[in-house]
């Protein structure tokens, strides 16, 4: 996971520097994130509506082609809901995985038009926050729990995003994206069983979030 980051970095410095004489254009986005989890181990998670903040520089090579890094803090998880009914007592859960991130994109942009670009390209994401929500209602009576599970979550997310943005000539875009987590969220643990200690892989969860932005070139 480190030599992916440290890797990724390096790309995002080379490609800053070694572009430094192409048209540059800086500025910031922010919408909203249709966020989930992915995985056989995901079945039961739900949408998750969240939030997303940063800023991006836009390299052009020519009026085709450009490269976009971006630094973007991503608010990402699931949820989840269920109910049954034991003996005449109904019992309602929800919870709700929170998984911050402060992801760092690199997409390689195609202008069809002057005014529209499709995108495609890696990401990496550093973990900032990660809580898990829970609340129970049985017979009337309702508890609410609230973890911190950071130290349950890995600290390095990657995967692959593809989108398209619709550009003014008054520096305005509005931007939609599919990002799609390749790492489980969690990270694998040691257990003790019948006093031998083995390692258990962390669930098939991913990260998967359809973002829609808005933003502006300077």
């Amino acid at each position: 996971m480190k030599k992916i980051a440290l890797t990724f970095l390096g790309l995002v410095a080379f490609s800053t520097s070694a572009l430094a004489q192409q048209e540059v254009k800086f500025g910031p986005k922010a919408g909203v994130n249709f966020a989930t989890l992915n995985g056989k181990d995901a079945k039961d998670a739900k949408m998750l509506i969240g939030f997303h903040v940063g800023a991006f520089a836009e390299i052009k090579f020519n009026e085709k082609f450009a490269v976009q890094p971006e630094v973007v803090f991503s608010a990402q998880g699931a949820k989840t809901e269920y109910s049954e009914t034991v003996m005449g007592v109904t019992a309602n859960y929800e919870g709700k995985a929170k998984i911050n991130y402060i992801n760092v994109p690199i997409m390689a942009k195609y202008y069809v038009a002057p005014s529209f670009a499709i995108e495609a390209g890696p990401y990496v994401g550093f973990l900032a926050t990660a809580n898990a929500e829970s609340k129970g209602t049985v017979g009337g009576v309702t508890q609410e729990f609230d973890a911190d599970v950071k130290d349950q979550t890995n600290s390095i997310d990657f995967g692959v995003g593809v989108g398209a943005s619709f550009n003014m000539d008054s520096g305005l875009f509005i931007g939609a994206r599919y990002n799609l987590g390749l790492a489980k969220t969690g990270k694998d643990y040691d257990e003790t069983v019948n006093g031998v200690r083995v390692k258990v892989d962390a669930e098939d969860v991913k990260n998967a979030v359809i973002q829609v932005s808005v933003g502006y070139k300077f």
